[in-house]
């Protein structure tokens, strides 16, 4: 029985050691990929917005917006309705469909200007649309496309997944990124994040985030149930 056990104990972990061994590396190899270390930088506008990822701010997206030194004017979030138009104070309606954030800024600063406010600055942000999203797969209780609501980070976008799988690997997740129009990657370790030794990484539209998986886990659990399963008839017939 002893001996038994042993020899299962000793496979087990030959096969760990060989798992672990030759388990390839998550990131790299793939033709025009560049690998980053230590993060990402953020992407520029032109990798946000250009082509079909972007034609401006549109019909149903939430834009935040804030008219510097004027405190009634500022902190307001504002929904593009169905015709792309938003509403605002002072001014009442306004279309922005298509505009840029910058273009909305300069419109609310040419009706603001003179007859309410002698030099506005206006900051427009875009707070949250369906149509900017990042994508979340790999060992994730709920993989999938996920819209962009504010600072998106990624302990947040992994949450929005419902977490890690079963045998989701918190020291293996890659991000996915084009920055100034070169693909790029990096691999982050969740559980340091969660203790503080890094800060949470922003997400942005477009990013994809994978999650790994333990091997190792998934074949020790496999190993340990065809072990378990191989010595319950032994340990029947000794104690009969």
């Amino acid at each position: 029985m002893k001996a038994t056990r042993n020899l299962a104990l000793v496979t087990l972990t030959g096969l760990m050691l060989g798992a672990c061994a030759s388990k390839p590396g998550l990131v790299g190899g793939a033709p025009g990929l560049q690998v980053a270390q230590g993060g990402l930088p953020a992407p520029t506008a032109v990798d946000l917005y250009s082509g079909a990822e972007f034609a401006g701010v549109r019909p149903f997206d939430t834009l935040s917006i804030d008219v510097f030194g004027i405190p009634e004017l500022s902190g307001r979030k504002v929904r593009v309705d169905g015709n792309g138009e938003i509403g605002f104070p002072l001014i009442g309606n306004l279309a922005v469909s298509g505009m840029s954030t910058r273009q909305v800024s300069e419109a609310i600063e040419n009706e603001l200007r003179g007859r309410y406010v002698r030099e506005p600055q206006v900051t427009t942000n875009i707070e949250a649309s369906e149509d900017r999203s990042f994508t979340v797969y790999g060992s994730v209780q709920q993989p999938g496309v996920y819209p962009v609501v504010g600072d998106s980070t990624l302990m947040e976008a992994v949450a929005r997944a419902r977490g890690l799988a079963e045998y989701g690997d918190d020291k293996q997740v890659v991000v996915f990124r084009t920055v100034n129009g070169q693909r790029m990657a990096t691999l982050f370790d969740l559980d340091a994040i969660s203790r503080g030794v890094y800060n949470d990484p922003r997400v942005y539209p477009n990013d994809t985030v994978v999650v790994g998986d333990s091997d190792a886990r998934r074949l020790f659990d496999t190993i340990l149930e065809t072990a378990t399963a191989s010595l319950s008839p032994l340990t029947i017939l000794l104690t009969r």
